[in-house]
């Protein structure tokens, strides 16, 4: 039997957690104590925790609520990150690998917290978080990780015994960690929120910061946010004041979800790098005797690589590795990787005055959103954390020590900055040669444009310049978007901005050459 691949679309916690009626747009202009940026994992935890300060909030969102990151995320809560434990003993020291395992630690447990206060029905679940390899070479780097995250405070074991189907030659296992339905979460986050007064703006872009006392919000409403206080939790700062987007790497990765048989459920939460990397965990179902299996994947940079042939790749994983499996969904997530491992939580630049951010989480954005609200709003409200340093960032050093990755990353962005000219320059595609469903970047009177063929043929034409720093994007086909290869942009067909860092939509264009003679009448 041939395998189902399911279309790309929205995700499963998407579908299953649509939210009442939405929040409104900014229809004036607003005064508040701070204003979020963001309604995610980092931006909800953040307004949560002022409010329950006695602060005034605004929270804009630039689409639906948890409809970003956050809504596509596979909702793992837990402390144990991939290997990370003996790169941060070794680059942060052990004082280091400690604070980071205890503000995770403690992000997950004052969420287990909210969840029993407000009586969330977020299919929350407890289970043991594994990180494995399966090459044998590899079974020593395993057990060094076990003994780094046992030294940074986590109830860390090495084992060759997990619930998957198949043998592993190691894996760090760390028990009472935790799933959830994320959407659920955040939705009744922000009802306790609205319910204190707080204000939730969805469908509000930010286009505009002027820094001052108070700062200001220019939105796509005409309207303006004066703040205090003002934190960028986009996941990308849409606003980079101090260069952060040098020290950031997009990267988009894939999920595939599908009915399987409860027999089959490897009863824990499980990742490796791997087979360009391979994520598992189950969520509960409606279906008697069936789980929703979630296997995530084959990351590549935005604007790069085949997202369709990726997808099937791990399709084809998830249905070998767990016969029976029913693929129903399959949908992208993207995430941010600060070049020395570390989230950037804290001060916006060196010279800021009430600007704050978060970022950088490396795909482990829930205990790490939850973290960073906590630890905001603790220095917005003046007070002190025993990691506001280790996540500070302004850090300098630990950047240098890990120069060679972010030099990497900038020679990346120099690539494509000037090579994906020379190709558009040299090798534009002929609008003719455009398939319905596809698009390509086409020379036109000496400019890039971003031409789109929709299914009935015709014809989309957008700036092929993206709006952040001007690289040149690239067509997605499998989820019908223009991404940029630099820093994760995304447009619509038509140009809209579907993921930050830019603000501004692709302006449009005409396929007509100017010293083109006019279409006869």
């Amino acid at each position: 039997m041939s395998t189902r691949y399911p279309p790309l679309g929205p995700s499963y916690w998407m579908r299953t957690a649509p939210g009442d009626e939405p929040y409104p747009s900014l229809a004036s202009d607003v005064d508040v104590d701070v204003a979020v940026i963001g309604a995610g994992m980092a931006g909800i935890s953040t307004a949560h925790e002022l409010m329950r300060a006695g602060r005034t909030v605004a929270v804009l969102e630039a689409g639906r609520l948890a409809g970003g990151v956050t809504g596509y995320t596979t909702a793992k809560l837990t402390a144990l990150h991939g290997m990370v434990y003996a790169h941060l003993r070794r680059t942060r020291g052990t004082e280091g690998a400690r604070l980071y395992a205890r503000s995770q630690t403690e992000a997950i447990e004052h969420a287990a917290a909210l969840v029993e206060e407000l009586g969330i029905d977020c299919d929350w679940e407890s289970r043991n978080a594994y990180s494995y390899v399966t090459d044998p070479a590899r079974a020593d780097q395993v057990r060094a990780e076990a003994e780094a995250a046992r030294e940074a405070g986590l109830p860390a074991v090495f084992t060759q015994v997990t619930g998957l189907p198949f043998e592993v030659a190691g894996a760090v296992r760390v028990e009472g960690q935790y799933q959830f339905h994320p959407r659920e979460y955040l939705l009744a986050l922000a009802a306790d929120l609205a319910a204190q007064g707080a204000l939730i703006l969805e469908n509000t872009r930010v286009t505009g910061l002027t820094e001052g006392e108070p700062h200001t919000l220019e939105t796509n409403t005409g309207n303006v946010v004066r703040a205090r206080d003002v934190v960028v939790a986009t996941h990308y700062p849409v606003f980079d004041r101090a260069l952060l987007f040098s020290r950031l790497s997009p990267r988009r990765e894939f999920v595939v979800a599908g009915k399987m048989p409860d027999s089959l459920d490897p009863d824990g939460m499980y990742i490796t790098s791997e087979e360009n990397t391979r994520s598992v965990r189950t969520a509960p179902l409606d279906s008697p005797g069936k789980r929703l299996l979630l296997v995530t994947g084959e990351h590549i940079t935005p604007g790069t690589g085949d997202p369709e042939e990726c997808f099937r790749r791990l399709t084809d994983w998830a249905v070998a590795n767990f016969p029976g499996t029913e693929p129903m969904y399959g949908w992208a997530t993207q995430d941010t990787d600060a070049t020395d491992t570390v989230p950037l939580v804290g001060p916006l630049h060196p010279g800021a005055r009430g600007l704050w951010v978060a970022t950088g989480f490396r795909g482990w954005g829930m205990s790490g959103g939850i973290m960073a609200g906590r630890l905001l709003a603790t220095l917005i409200d003046g007070g002190t954390s025993p990691w506001a340093e280790l996540y500070d960032p302004r850090r300098v050093a630990p950047v240098l020590r890990e120069a060679p990755r972010f030099l990497q990353t900038q020679a990346k962005v120099a690539r494509h900055f000037v090579g994906d000219r020379l190709a558009a320059a040299f090798g534009a595609t002929p609008v003719e040669d455009i398939e319905p469903g596809d698009g390509a970047v086409v020379r036109v009177g000496g400019e890039s444009v971003a031409v789109h063929r929709d299914d009935e043929g015709e014809l989309h034409a957008v700036s092929a310049r993206c709006t952040h720093l001007g690289c040149l994007v690239d067509f997605n086909a499998a989820e019908r978007a223009w991404e940029c290869p630099c820093h994760g942009s995304r447009f619509g067909p038509d140009g809209s901005v579907l993921q930050g860092p830019a603000t501004r939509p692709l302006p449009r264009r005409s396929l007509r050459h100017r010293s083109d003679p006019p279409s006869p009448s």
